[in-house]
Protein backbone atom coordinates (compact mmCIF):
# COMPACT_ATOMS: atom_id res chain seq x y z
CA UNK A 1 0.00 0.00 0.00
CA UNK A 2 1.46 3.68 -0.66
CA UNK A 3 0.63 6.42 1.20
CA UNK A 4 1.32 9.80 -0.26
CA UNK A 5 3.43 11.04 3.24
CA UNK A 6 3.92 14.60 4.29
CA UNK A 7 7.14 16.65 3.56
CA UNK A 8 8.05 19.76 5.20
CA UNK A 9 10.61 22.14 3.72
CA UNK A 10 12.85 24.61 5.13
CA UNK A 11 10.06 27.58 5.61
CA UNK A 12 8.26 25.22 7.82
CA UNK A 13 5.42 24.78 4.72
CA UNK A 14 4.12 21.34 5.37
CA UNK A 15 2.66 19.75 2.13
CA UNK A 16 0.35 17.15 2.14
CA UNK A 17 -2.13 14.76 0.29
CA UNK A 18 -5.33 13.53 2.49
CA UNK A 19 -5.18 10.59 0.47
CA UNK A 20 -4.23 7.15 0.58
CA UNK A 21 -3.22 6.01 -2.94
CA UNK A 22 -4.39 2.17 -2.62
CA UNK A 23 -7.62 2.91 -1.14
CA UNK A 24 -8.51 6.76 -2.40
CA UNK A 25 -9.99 7.52 1.39
CA UNK A 26 -9.33 10.71 3.53
CA UNK A 27 -6.39 10.34 5.75
CA UNK A 28 -7.08 9.87 9.71
CA UNK A 29 -4.93 12.40 10.45
CA UNK A 30 -7.49 15.83 10.66
CA UNK A 31 -6.35 19.51 9.29
CA UNK A 32 -5.84 20.48 12.97
CA UNK A 33 -3.27 17.55 13.78
CA UNK A 34 -1.38 18.16 10.84
CA UNK A 35 -1.04 22.13 11.65
CA UNK A 36 0.13 21.22 14.89
CA UNK A 37 2.83 19.47 13.95
CA UNK A 38 3.79 22.13 11.36
CA UNK A 39 3.28 24.47 14.90
CA UNK A 40 5.74 22.78 16.78
CA UNK A 41 8.18 22.83 13.99
CA UNK A 42 8.20 26.55 13.55
CA UNK A 43 4.90 28.30 15.48
CA UNK A 44 6.02 32.06 13.95
CA UNK A 45 5.78 30.50 10.08
CA UNK A 46 3.75 27.27 10.49
CA UNK A 47 1.70 26.56 7.26
CA UNK A 48 0.09 23.73 5.77
CA UNK A 49 -1.21 23.16 2.01
CA UNK A 50 -3.49 20.59 1.04
CA UNK A 51 -4.13 19.21 -2.73
CA UNK A 52 -7.93 19.28 -1.84
CA UNK A 53 -10.32 21.50 -0.43
CA UNK A 54 -10.37 20.66 3.59
CA UNK A 55 -14.19 21.89 3.64
CA UNK A 56 -15.45 19.23 2.18
CA UNK A 57 -12.80 16.42 3.54
CA UNK A 58 -13.14 16.96 7.18
CA UNK A 59 -16.83 17.51 8.60
CA UNK A 60 -16.27 17.72 12.59
CA UNK A 61 -20.54 17.56 12.60
CA UNK A 62 -20.99 14.37 10.62
CA UNK A 63 -21.73 12.51 13.35
CA UNK A 64 -24.95 14.93 14.31
CA UNK A 65 -25.97 15.29 10.32
CA UNK A 66 -26.88 18.83 8.84
CA UNK A 67 -26.61 19.65 5.33
CA UNK A 68 -24.13 22.46 4.39
CA UNK A 69 -24.24 24.78 1.20
CA UNK A 70 -21.74 22.75 -0.56
CA UNK A 71 -23.75 19.67 -0.13
CA UNK A 72 -26.55 21.29 -2.22
CA UNK A 73 -24.55 21.56 -5.67
CA UNK A 74 -22.67 19.34 -7.90
CA UNK A 75 -18.91 20.10 -8.26
CA UNK A 76 -16.07 20.94 -10.95
CA UNK A 77 -12.63 20.67 -10.06
CA UNK A 78 -11.51 23.34 -12.30
CA UNK A 79 -7.19 23.83 -12.70
CA UNK A 80 -6.74 28.01 -13.26
CA UNK A 81 -8.60 31.27 -12.08
CA UNK A 82 -10.87 31.14 -14.13
CA UNK A 83 -13.35 29.09 -16.72
CA UNK A 84 -14.90 29.68 -19.79
CA UNK A 85 -18.91 28.67 -19.76
CA UNK A 86 -22.30 29.55 -20.12
CA UNK A 87 -25.56 30.77 -18.61
CA UNK A 88 -28.71 30.95 -20.20
CA UNK A 89 -31.46 34.16 -18.57
CA UNK A 90 -34.30 35.40 -19.43
CA UNK A 91 -35.17 38.33 -22.07
CA UNK A 92 -35.69 41.82 -21.27
CA UNK A 93 -39.28 41.65 -22.26
CA UNK A 94 -42.04 38.88 -21.63
CA UNK A 95 -42.98 37.42 -24.87
CA UNK A 96 -46.48 37.56 -25.36
CA UNK A 97 -46.80 33.62 -26.90
CA UNK A 98 -48.23 30.86 -25.02
CA UNK A 99 -45.29 28.55 -25.70
CA UNK A 100 -43.22 27.71 -23.06
CA UNK A 101 -41.57 30.27 -21.05
CA UNK A 102 -37.85 28.77 -21.63
CA UNK A 103 -38.75 29.34 -25.31
CA UNK A 104 -37.66 32.69 -25.51
CA UNK A 105 -34.49 32.69 -22.88
CA UNK A 106 -31.08 33.63 -23.74
CA UNK A 107 -27.52 31.96 -23.96
CA UNK A 108 -24.77 34.10 -23.44
CA UNK A 109 -20.60 32.80 -23.00
CA UNK A 110 -19.85 33.48 -19.53
CA UNK A 111 -16.30 33.41 -17.56
CA UNK A 112 -16.15 32.50 -14.10
CA UNK A 113 -13.59 32.70 -11.66
CA UNK A 114 -13.05 31.18 -7.98
CA UNK A 115 -11.58 33.40 -5.07
CA UNK A 116 -10.52 32.79 -1.60
CA UNK A 117 -13.17 32.41 1.12
CA UNK A 118 -11.25 32.37 4.57
CA UNK A 119 -11.86 32.22 8.22
CA UNK A 120 -9.24 33.33 10.92
CA UNK A 121 -9.04 32.63 15.22
CA UNK A 122 -6.62 34.05 17.54
CA UNK A 123 -4.41 31.12 19.49
CA UNK A 124 -4.51 31.04 23.22
CA UNK A 125 -1.10 31.25 24.13
CA UNK A 126 -0.75 28.55 26.57
CA UNK A 127 -2.36 26.09 23.81
CA UNK A 128 0.97 26.18 21.70
CA UNK A 129 2.75 24.05 24.22
CA UNK A 130 -0.06 21.13 23.67
CA UNK A 131 -0.07 19.72 20.35
CA UNK A 132 -3.14 17.89 21.20
CA UNK A 133 -4.90 20.99 22.62
CA UNK A 134 -3.96 22.71 19.38
CA UNK A 135 -4.85 20.32 17.00
CA UNK A 136 -8.78 20.70 18.96
CA UNK A 137 -8.86 24.13 18.87
CA UNK A 138 -7.94 24.70 14.74
CA UNK A 139 -10.36 21.71 14.11
CA UNK A 140 -13.39 22.70 16.24
CA UNK A 141 -13.03 26.05 15.98
CA UNK A 142 -11.19 27.38 12.70
CA UNK A 143 -12.60 24.61 10.53
CA UNK A 144 -16.05 25.28 11.80
CA UNK A 145 -15.48 29.22 11.49
CA UNK A 146 -14.72 28.29 7.56
CA UNK A 147 -17.35 26.19 7.24
CA UNK A 148 -19.65 29.83 8.34
CA UNK A 149 -17.50 31.66 5.99
CA UNK A 150 -17.65 29.29 3.17
CA UNK A 151 -21.84 28.61 3.56
CA UNK A 152 -22.37 32.64 3.58
CA UNK A 153 -20.23 32.45 0.24
CA UNK A 154 -21.80 30.56 -2.14
CA UNK A 155 -25.63 31.24 -1.08
CA UNK A 156 -24.92 35.06 -1.24
CA UNK A 157 -22.80 33.97 -5.10
CA UNK A 158 -26.51 32.65 -5.73
CA UNK A 159 -28.93 35.23 -3.90
CA UNK A 160 -27.17 38.32 -5.09
CA UNK A 161 -27.27 37.13 -8.82
CA UNK A 162 -28.99 39.76 -11.04
CA UNK A 163 -30.82 37.41 -12.69
CA UNK A 164 -32.09 35.87 -9.50
CA UNK A 165 -35.86 36.67 -9.49
CA UNK A 166 -37.20 37.86 -6.15
CA UNK A 167 -40.44 36.31 -5.27
CA UNK A 168 -42.77 38.57 -3.05
CA UNK A 169 -45.35 36.79 -1.11
CA UNK A 170 -48.27 38.16 1.11
CA UNK A 171 -49.70 34.88 2.69
CA UNK A 172 -47.96 32.27 4.57
CA UNK A 173 -44.51 31.37 5.10
CA UNK A 174 -45.65 28.03 3.38
CA UNK A 175 -47.40 29.66 0.32
CA UNK A 176 -44.42 31.60 -0.17
CA UNK A 177 -42.23 28.34 -0.31
CA UNK A 178 -44.50 26.57 -2.45
CA UNK A 179 -44.96 29.02 -5.07
CA UNK A 180 -41.11 29.40 -5.58
CA UNK A 181 -41.38 25.61 -6.04
CA UNK A 182 -44.34 26.01 -8.54
CA UNK A 183 -42.58 28.75 -10.30
CA UNK A 184 -39.30 26.61 -10.96
CA UNK A 185 -41.75 23.81 -12.24
CA UNK A 186 -42.89 26.59 -14.27
CA UNK A 187 -39.35 27.17 -16.35
CA UNK A 188 -38.64 23.46 -16.67
CA UNK A 189 -36.92 22.71 -13.78
CA UNK A 190 -37.22 20.56 -10.27
CA UNK A 191 -37.03 22.60 -6.96
CA UNK A 192 -34.58 20.03 -5.64
CA UNK A 193 -33.16 21.84 -2.51
CA UNK A 194 -33.79 25.48 -0.33
CA UNK A 195 -32.05 27.35 2.08
CA UNK A 196 -33.41 29.24 4.81
CA UNK A 197 -33.04 30.42 8.26
CA UNK A 198 -33.29 28.00 11.06
CA UNK A 199 -35.78 30.21 12.59
CA UNK A 200 -38.08 29.64 10.09
CA UNK A 201 -37.16 25.77 9.73
CA UNK A 202 -38.23 25.64 13.46
CA UNK A 203 -41.00 28.07 13.58
CA UNK A 204 -42.55 27.47 10.03
CA UNK A 205 -41.77 23.74 9.43
CA UNK A 206 -40.99 21.78 12.32
CA UNK A 207 -44.46 20.93 14.29
CA UNK A 208 -46.28 23.20 11.94
CA UNK A 209 -48.14 21.34 9.57
CA UNK A 210 -47.24 19.02 6.62
CA UNK A 211 -44.92 20.94 5.12
CA UNK A 212 -41.89 18.95 6.42
CA UNK A 213 -43.19 15.87 6.09
CA UNK A 214 -44.21 16.77 2.32
CA UNK A 215 -40.47 17.94 1.38
CA UNK A 216 -39.57 14.96 2.98
CA UNK A 217 -41.64 12.66 0.50
CA UNK A 218 -40.36 14.61 -2.38
CA UNK A 219 -36.75 14.39 -1.40
CA UNK A 220 -36.33 17.93 -0.80
CA UNK A 221 -33.09 18.73 0.16
CA UNK A 222 -33.16 21.56 3.13
CA UNK A 223 -29.94 23.15 3.86
CA UNK A 224 -30.84 25.87 7.13
CA UNK A 225 -28.64 28.21 8.26
CA UNK A 226 -27.78 32.00 9.45
CA UNK A 227 -27.52 33.45 6.03
CA UNK A 228 -30.82 33.56 4.49
CA UNK A 229 -32.91 36.42 5.85
CA UNK A 230 -35.93 34.84 7.99
CA UNK A 231 -38.98 35.18 6.32
CA UNK A 232 -37.30 34.21 3.14
CA UNK A 233 -36.55 31.36 1.52
CA UNK A 234 -33.94 30.49 -1.77
CA UNK A 235 -35.45 27.50 -4.15
CA UNK A 236 -33.80 26.33 -6.66
CA UNK A 237 -32.46 23.21 -8.79
CA UNK A 238 -29.36 23.28 -6.97
CA UNK A 239 -28.10 20.09 -8.50
CA UNK A 240 -28.69 21.04 -11.99
CA UNK A 241 -28.86 24.91 -12.35
CA UNK A 242 -25.18 25.53 -10.96
CA UNK A 243 -21.98 23.96 -10.47
CA UNK A 244 -19.85 24.65 -7.48
CA UNK A 245 -16.15 25.31 -8.68
CA UNK A 246 -13.44 24.23 -6.61
CA UNK A 247 -9.80 24.85 -7.53
CA UNK A 248 -8.80 21.60 -5.30
CA UNK A 249 -6.01 23.53 -3.07
CA UNK A 250 -6.43 25.00 0.56
CA UNK A 251 -4.05 26.05 3.33
CA UNK A 252 -3.83 26.37 7.06
CA UNK A 253 -0.78 29.44 7.96
CA UNK A 254 0.01 31.34 10.76
CA UNK A 255 -0.70 35.19 8.85
CA UNK A 256 -1.14 38.57 9.67
CA UNK A 257 -4.55 39.20 10.01
CA UNK A 258 -6.92 42.01 8.90
CA UNK A 259 -6.57 45.22 10.90
CA UNK A 260 -9.04 45.70 13.85
CA UNK A 261 -9.80 41.78 13.47
CA UNK A 262 -8.97 40.71 17.18
CA UNK A 263 -8.93 42.70 20.17
CA UNK A 264 -5.67 42.47 21.26
CA UNK A 265 -2.11 40.84 20.16
CA UNK A 266 -1.65 37.44 19.52
CA UNK A 267 -0.73 34.30 17.16
CA UNK A 268 -3.60 34.74 14.38
CA UNK A 269 -4.26 31.63 12.08
CA UNK A 270 -5.87 31.66 9.28
CA UNK A 271 -7.70 28.64 7.26
CA UNK A 272 -8.35 29.41 3.10
CA UNK A 273 -9.90 27.35 0.56
CA UNK A 274 -10.54 28.62 -3.36
CA UNK A 275 -14.19 28.15 -5.15
CA UNK A 276 -17.41 29.69 -5.84
CA UNK A 277 -20.47 28.77 -7.43
CA UNK A 278 -21.40 29.06 -10.94
CA UNK A 279 -24.63 29.93 -11.91
CA UNK A 280 -25.32 28.58 -15.02
CA UNK A 281 -29.53 29.12 -14.68
CA UNK A 282 -30.92 31.29 -12.81
CA UNK A 283 -33.76 31.16 -13.96
CA UNK A 284 -33.92 27.60 -12.12
CA UNK A 285 -33.85 29.73 -8.78
CA UNK A 286 -36.50 31.91 -6.83
CA UNK A 287 -35.90 33.97 -4.01
CA UNK A 288 -38.86 34.05 -1.54
CA UNK A 289 -39.07 37.08 0.27
CA UNK A 290 -42.63 39.22 2.56
CA UNK A 291 -43.75 41.30 0.50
Amino acid sequence: MTTTADTTNTAGTTNTSATTAATGTTAAVSPGERFARAFAEDPEKAEVRFDHTITDSFQPGKDRPRLTARNLFKKQRVTSETVRSWFETRPDAPHASGGLRESAYRFEAATYAVRPITAWVQIPEALGEHPDALAQFIDHRLMVRLGTAENRALTLDVVDHPDVATLPYTGSYTAGVLAAFNEIEQQGGTGHALMINPQDYYGELVGAGSLLADLAREQVMICRHRHVAPGSALVGDFAMAARLLEAGRSVIKVAEPPPGLFERPGTAVCAEVHESVAVQQPTHFFHAVRA
